[in-house]
């Protein structure tokens, strides 16, 4: 299998777990292992749901992505993480400058998995046992799952989970057979720096320009 199509894969079950809301009661109930478990068994249904509309209506298609990613993945503590160096320390980006690229940031992820998923034909998963257990789980917790795509192809994706303070699970970062996607990102964000005089503003305003 071809990385597009891994990716096209993976993005299915990233972008593709459905928009469940849980009270703070019954997140703290739950592992990283079980939310993640409920957030993706939705995830045919709401493929069905959401593929006519890519060509009947875009807009609202791409809605339903960003619906679907915002209830999964915290935009703005992934978007630190892609900053690294430079969204740390006195030289680094300001909070404002953090939120701007969060939101910059989500429209890209948007855009780049809403079109991706477009192509998507659908898959199987397991959660695995996880053997190495975090000291902090409810700061990061590893969830490892085997996906079997539609081809027979079967790849391994780690979820990088933790408890936010409304004590929901959310996505930090995510491995797909042990490559780290944030810092694939964050590899990217360094090119545009070095490139542009380390003047985050003007990064910040390239990154969707150049998506």
């Amino acid at each position: 299998m071809n990385y597009l199509r891994r990716m096209v894969m993976v993005v299915g079950i990233f972008a593709g777990c459905t928009a469940w809301s849980f009270s703070s009661m019954a997140a703290q109930e739950m592992t990283a292992e079980e939310a993640v478990d409920l957030y993706i068994s939705g995830l045919l249904s709401k493929m069905e749901q959401i593929k006519p509309l890519y060509e009947s209506d875009r807009n609202l298609y791409f809605d339903n992505v960003e619906s679907a990613l915002a209830e999964f993945v915290d935009f703005r503590e992934v978007a630190r993480g892609v900053m690294a160096k430079y969204g740390q320390g006195l030289n680094g980006a300001s909070a404002e400058q953090l939120d701007r690229f969060a939101v910059v940031f989500r429209a890209s992820l948007v855009e780049f998995y809403g079109s991706a998923l477009a192509e998507y034909g659908g898959v199987e998963y397991e959660i695995l046992e996880n053997t190495q257990q975090s000291s902090n789980p409810e700061r990061s917790s590893n969830v490892r799952m085997s996906i079997l795509g539609d081809d027979g192809d079967r790849i391994e994706v780690q979820y990088t989970m933790f408890l936010n303070d409304e004590r929901s699970w959310k996505l930090r970062n995510l491995y797909v057979e042990g490559v780290n996607l944030r810092r694939q990102y964050y590899s990217r964000f360094d090119n545009l720096m070095n490139r542009n005089e380390f003047e985050i503003d003007k990064v910040i305003d390239l990154w969707q320009i150049e998506q």
